[in-house]
């Protein structure tokens, strides 16, 4: 997925999809949390963005 560097980011205009992102509460222990930031720092996104990646690739959403 890209990484939308170059992209005009404007206040309720979603980049990477067609519905905007907003807060959800989600409770994970420490050793999940700590693996979400190592892997999403390990591909350069940030952990919100690939926690949205593993969820639409696991139940196929587009």
């Amino acid at each position: 997925m890209p990484t939308g560097k170059g992209i005009k980011r404007t206040k309720n205009n979603p980049v990477f999809y067609t519905e905007l992102k907003k807060g959800h509460e989600v409770f994970l222990t420490d050793s999940s949390w700590q693996k979400v930031k190592q892997t999403a720092k390990e591909k350069g996104i940030s952990a919100s963005e690939y926690i949205e990646q593993l969820i639409r690739n696991h139940f196929d959403c587009t």
